[in-house]
């Protein structure tokens, strides 16, 4: 199993010469999860090696092109590669219809299995063993929401402590359901294995809903287009700054920052090292200053 973040488009409204439109891959375990495919997606996905087959999630944030034009091209690809199984979408409820316009843009042989799962306020969706997917409303101006996936916590058998008391085959998955075997208790062969989370806001000034996705995730990709100089503006129009990005990381306990979804204003040579010196004064974590075609390994499980 692998758990892996492949960024595929960091440009915030305007793309440029060395940043695709926004895209964001997450394969966690045996789910795909594409983020916020913007005009170009489906290209980069060539490039990392990624086939629309790889998708059994596919999470919009909010409808402004640099998130969602790309999605004609992906859905229209999961008819025309045959994808075996369901795809579940996930969007604002209130702009179902533009999603409903984009997935028909144009005329195609619709044979792909989608379903909708349009939200409105906060909603968790049960994935299966365990795995949650928690959608929160975000500070855009226009309807927007940001999205968390939870692992439920969980034991790791050891095996020495295991022999020791005479367990084997059957017996330990009835002790780990069960929680004891004869005299032996659960936690006397085993450890805690805390369960890993993931969380990916875009496009919003700070608020509850961002801070409660955030909170003691392991891995937090956020939107940060402006620097310090642009702060104002960032208010005005419902961003985040690199800064306040990482204040709000830093304040909900993250683990690991990904910063991405940079203004096209901001010189190619000079944007990486001005975001991270200014990240880098608030969280004082891992920061990854996202570049395309970027692949990040999921954290390393946290000791309990």
């Amino acid at each position: 199993m692998m758990r892996e973040l492949v960024i595929l488009g960091t440009a915030s409204q305007v793309p440029t010469r060395y940043r695709n439109h926004n895209a964001y891959f997450l394969r966690f375990d045996d789910q795909g999860f594409l983020f916020d495919p913007g005009e170009g997606a489906q290209r980069q996905m060539q490039f990392a090696g990624l086939a629309v087959s790889d998708i059994t999630r596919l999470c919009v944030t909010h409808f402004h092109g640099d998130h969602a034009l790309g999605l004609p091209g992906i859905l229209q690809r999961m008819s025309l590669d045959d994808v075996p199984h369901e795809v579940v979408c996930h969007f604002p409820g209130e702009h179902e219809d533009y999603f409903e316009r984009l997935r028909f843009a144009t005329p195609h042989h619709a044979r792909a299995k989608i379903a909708t799962r349009p939200a409105t306020g906060e909603r968790t969706y049960e994935l299966g063993n365990g795995l949650t997917l928690t959608v929160a409303p975000l500070d855009h101006g226009m309807p927007c929401q940001g999205y968390r996936i939870d692992e439920p916590d969980g034991v790791r058998m050891l095996p020495e402590k295991l022999a020791a008391a005479g367990i084997k085959g059957p017996d330990i998955s009835r002790l780990r359901a069960e929680g004891r075997l004869g005299e032996v208790k659960l936690e006397d062969v085993s450890v805690a294995k805390p369960g890993q989370s993931f969380a990916f806001v875009m496009d919003t000034r700070r608020c509850a809903g961002a801070e409660r996705l955030a909170a003691d995730a392991d891995l937090l990709v956020i939107e940060a287009t402006f620097l310090d100089s642009e702060a104002e503006q960032a208010s005005q129009f419902g961003h985040l700054t690199a800064r306040r990005a990482a204040r709000l990381a830093a304040d909900a306990g993250v683990r690991e920052l990904v910063l991405t979804h940079f203004s096209q204003r901001y010189p190619i040579d000079q944007a990486p090292a001005r975001y991270l010196a200014e990240a880098a004064e608030e969280f004082d974590g891992p920061i990854h200053i996202a570049e395309d075609l970027m692949r990040i390994p999921f954290p390393k499980r946290a000791t309990p």
